[in-house]
């Protein structure tokens, strides 16, 4: 994998920081695969974590954002973030609808007792992240 560079903006720790303890591994887990996920696009050399809504969020050139986030409304579950208003969550309901949870159109949901499909939530984020590019693609290229 390349060199990626993660411009990380100090308020994000900050959220990380307030989840228990249990979610806060989940939380760094998803982290770690969003910028895995990033790293192994070839024309991405930086990812901006910033928060947006107050939930960590990840932008990318060409991308569209991603959030992630737990709420204490709803402690068992956490989850990715899409922009509802694009083709990426009903795209991936018609792909992986027999491995993921969603939620409307803008959301994957996990549980907290969940394995995460690692190799099928990598091409949902390389999805999110060249979705300018893939936007016109069947299924987004997926």
């Amino acid at each position: 994998m390349k060199n990626l560079q993660i411009q990380t903006h100090p308020e994000v720790e900050s959220v990380f920081d307030t989840y228990p303890n249990p979610v806060r591994e989940k939380m760094a887990n998803l982290r770690k695969l969003v910028l895995e996920a990033a790293a192994g696009i070839t024309d991405i050399t930086h990812v901006e974590e910033t928060l947006k809504w107050g939930e960590p969020s990840y932008l990318v050139k060409k991308g569209s954002t991603l959030r992630i986030d737990w709420k204490k409304k709803k402690p068992d579950q956490y989850a990715l973030y899409f922009k509802c208003t694009s083709k990426l969550v009903p795209t991936f309901k018609e792909v992986y609808g027999d491995t993921f949870r969603f939620e409307g159109n803008r959301a994957i949901i996990f549980q907290m007792k969940d394995k995460i499909p690692e190799a099928a939530l990598k091409k949902c984020i390389v999805a999110c992240f060249t979705y300018h590019r893939v936007k016109q693609l069947p299924l987004l290229g997926l």
